[in-house]
């Protein structure tokens, strides 16, 4: 679900918005690109054509809120330098999205529909629909006959127009803007699976959340917790160790007690359990709205830039009784079999949001 609504008007017509482009992802403190080309030679559907990461200042933003226009449009314009593409795909923050499910008689008109969802849009987020911009999915699937379910997700016109600016002011034109937990799911999810995913952005600060259902994201939240708090708690641990050792042992230690050794283990668990706790109370939430077996979540998608944690995977399973693996982030762009990316495995992990927006133009 691309968040376009009013704001397609700015851009060109349908047609252009399936132009090749890049993938950008952008967080508070990094900026990720992908992007893609069809693949010629290896026998596999795309190749990887650029990627990479750049630091943002500092200043630039804070929890998805832009407050420097220009320095984010600057880290946007070296994407453009190295890429030499002048289109982009944005993921904005799930911290700033505001997500409902409604319902539609079947057989409305397809251009009454934005009418009735704007009409209906104060009803559930704090948003006038002139404030907005909104984009919304059909849920194939329903019980009643006479009805379909619909998913809405809407961000403030302020915050679309503050990316908007940047990529603009970069030289680029961006052709659409998505929730990253939609992004990840294009990525990392079977094209036709209809069954019910969590999916867990483990980032440097933050956590993010989404729940997707037959493809459609229908809940996001966000953990403020992250990698660089695990860090922390290590530090008070095992010392002042510089962050570069501290990630090498928690992705050959982590959690996984040993008999010698338990100091890591012990230092990890309170930060973990306080984010098992987080996942597991929006689990419930989630459950408890619709009692129907599909839609209760069967299982966890792990990915994030600190998700190489030994033993994470288990340890989620464990606690939560949900399958939890980590994602195979380029499940949807080709073959491993086949194809190789220059982005290592444990890289990977933290592009899944770039990688589902790049693959918009092919999908």
């Amino acid at each position: 679900m691309s968040v376009l609504g009013t704001f397609a008007k700015l851009i060109p017509p349908p047609q252009y918005l399936m132009m090749p482009s890049v993938g950008v992802d952008i967080s508070d403190t990094s900026l990720k690109y992908i992007q893609f080309q069809p693949d010629t030679h290896s026998g596999t559907r795309l190749e990887l054509s650029y990627w990479g990461d750049i630091d943002i200042p500092d200043s630039a933003l804070h929890r998805g809120t832009v407050h420097d226009v220009k320095a984010l449009s600057k880290v946007v314009a070296e994407v453009k330098d190295r890429t030499g593409m002048s289109t982009i795909r944005v993921s904005l923050p799930e911290e700033r999205a505001y997500l409902f499910e409604t319902e539609i008689k079947k057989g409305t008109p397809f251009k009454e529909i934005r009418g009735l969802l704007e009409f209906r849009l104060e009803e559930n987020v704090p948003l006038s629909p002139r404030d907005a911009f909104f984009d919304y999915d059909i849920i194939e699937d329903n019980l009643k006959k006479d009805i379909l379910r619909v998913s809405v997700t809407a961000y403030a016109r302020e915050t679309i127009m503050n990316y908007y600016e940047a990529c603009v002011g970069a030289g680029m034109t961006p052709l659409s803007f998505e929730v990253e937990a939609q992004a990840i799911a294009r990525a990392t999810i079977p094209t036709g699976d209809t069954h019910t995913h969590m999916i867990v952005d483990f980032g440097k600060t933050r956590t993010g959340i989404g729940i997707v259902y037959r493809g459609s994201l229908m809940y996001t939240s966000t953990i403020d917790i992250g990698g660089a708090d695990l860090s922390s708690a290590m530090r008070r641990q095992l010392g002042d160790t510089p962050e570069s050792e501290l990630t090498k042992i928690k992705n050959t230690q982590g959690l996984v007690r040993t008999v010698e050794s338990s100091d890591v283990y012990d230092a990890l668990l309170p930060t973990m359990s306080a984010i098992v706790d987080e996942i597991r109370t929006r689990r419930d939430y989630w459950d408890s709205r619709d009692s129907a077996a599909a839609r209760q979540v069967q299982s966890i998608i792990l990915c994030g830039g600190s998700v190489n944690m030994k033993g994470l995977p288990e340890y989620f399973t464990q606690m939560l009784g949900i399958p939890a693996q980590r994602a195979n982030v380029w499940h949807n762009a080709f073959d491993l079999d086949h194809y190789v990316p220059a982005i290592g495995r444990r890289y990977s992990y933290g592009y899944s949001t770039a990688i589902g927006l790049a693959l918009t133009s092919f999908t």
